[in-house]
């Protein structure tokens, strides 16, 4: 093991970057989400302490960053603290930075944005922009009612809290809506309390593609970032659908048509609400338009590890001039990047015992030095990194290139070189890149304007 703590059998790509001026960074976390970013800025210089609300995730990111048990008492010591997420954090950051707190994270609007599905996209509508029709629900029974009176392919997607069981969201295929009908039965028989609220949305066929960027309170900082999203557990978009396994991107210097009549229509309100975060926008388009499914108001995963892979400037250097408001110049790496999620057993479904039988402390094992890994639901034990949490998200494996076939053969090259009882993962993404950029450069969505 090396003098940072960072055992030298797995590296960063950017474990090179350095900061020239250490600050002290406190994560707030409600699920351990972001422990792999605070290990890096860690690694960068900059000192830093992490807290954890969920029981099940304490040890998340144990060995790699400090632990304390109560953020509230390290408020004092920190020069910047980071919210992770959504559901309540907006509004902890909010009076912080009202106080003159440095913080990275969202308000009560932008929290609603993205927990209100309804909400976010009424939001959209009343800034101009095209939105599929959608119904929101309490009761299963009216759903299901609703679906035979207006039979169509639709989309079913809890709101909330419930949101975050990614595996519970479902795609219809029956052109009559005879599969979600079957769907919605099931969830009012095993997750009626879990799911208060559902929303059903029109499914429409497409390119899926998201557009994000930083911002600093004040207005966006460039360039933007355009990823696409691999939700399906199996190659080819087959299997029941997850948080992620996987994401495909780049970075645009320049805003660029999908931008510019998407999230550049938000940013006067943005600055209203003082915002300073990440803020993405997924959509589906096609040759008639743009249609914005659902917002991500805050860092997305394992879409920020992929990100951080790109990123040239130091990220801790980067999120503390953006909470003090300033305009940092953020340096990235041309061409494209991809990651890919590694999981075990019981993912995507929550399921204790097959957690604790398959992987609860599995040890990952690296059969040379590898770079652009990225840790998720692991912890460091005398210099052994080992399978914790009980969700079974263990890494991220990234790979760059100036194209994407470049990018996917260095990512899948890594991927052999780690080796954990029960792994899996998708060996396809980015593929799809190669027929959706055709058909996005012939619609004029990726034209810099």
């Amino acid at each position: 093991m090396d003098n940072t703590g960072k055992p030298e059998k797995a590296n960063g790509t950017n474990h090179n970057k350095k900061t020239q001026n250490p600050k002290r960074f406190l994560f707030v976390t409600l699920d351990s989400l972001i422990a792999d970013i605070a290990w890096r800025i860690k690694l960068e210089g900059h000192e830093v302490r992490y807290y954890v609300k969920n029981s099940d995730d304490k040890e998340v990111g144990l060995g790699f960053v400090d632990m304390v048990e109560d953020w509230e008492k390290e408020i004092e010591w920190a020069d910047i603290i980071v919210f992770d997420d959504v559901l309540g954090q907006g509004e902890k950051a909010q009076e912080l930075r009202s106080k003159g707190k440095g913080v990275i994270g969202g308000t009560p609007y932008t929290d609603k944005l993205e927990d209100d599905r309804d909400f976010g996209q009424e939001e959209l509508k009343k800034f101009g922009i095209n939105i599929l029709p959608s119904k929101v629900f309490t009761d299963f029974e009216e759903a299901i009612q609703f679906v035979k009176e207006n039979p169509e392919r639709y989309v079913l997607k809890p709101c909330g809290e419930a949101a975050n069981l990614k595996g519970l969201l479902f795609i219809g295929e029956d052109d009559n809506g005879r599969d979600v009908i079957q769907v919605l039965s099931d969830y009012n028989k095993a997750w009626s309390k879990k799911i208060p609220s559902f929303q059903l949305q029109k499914r429409i066929f497409g390119v899926e593609i998201a557009v994000g960027a930083f911002f600093n309170g004040k207005n966006f900082i460039y360039p933007i970032n355009v990823n696409f999203e691999h939700k399906k557990l199996f190659p080819g978009n087959l299997g029941p659908s997850t948080g992620e396994m996987g994401t495909s991107m780049f970075w645009s210097s320049s805003p660029n048509k999908l931008f510019n009549m998407t999230l550049k229509k938000f940013e006067a309100k943005l600055a209203e609400e003082g915002y300073i975060g990440y803020i993405d926008l997924n959509c589906i388009v096609n040759s008639k338009g743009i249609y914005p499914l659902e917002f991500t108001s805050r860092f997305g995963y394992p879409c920020v590890f992929i990100q951080e892979e790109g990123m040239l400037t130091p990220t801790g250097d980067f999120l503390y001039e953006l909470a003090q408001g300033n305009s940092p110049n953020l340096k990235v790496r041309s061409g494209f990047q991809i990651g890919v999620r590694i999981v075990v057993p019981p993912f995507p479904f929550t399921d204790k015992e097959t957690f604790q039988v398959k992987s609860k402390d599995s040890i990952i094992y690296f059969k040379k030095p590898t770079d652009g890994v990225h840790i998720e639901d692991v912890k460091l034990v005398n210099g052994e990194w080992i399978v914790t949490g009980n969700s079974g998200v263990v890494l991220v494996v990234c790979g760059c290139g100036q194209t994407m076939h470049q990018a996917r053969k260095q990512a899948y090259q890594r991927i052999k070189n780690i080796s954990i009882p029960h792994m899996y993962y998708r060996d396809d993404i980015g593929e799809s890149w190669f027929e959706d950029s055709d058909k996005l450069h012939t619609w004029g969505y990726l034209i810099e304007q």
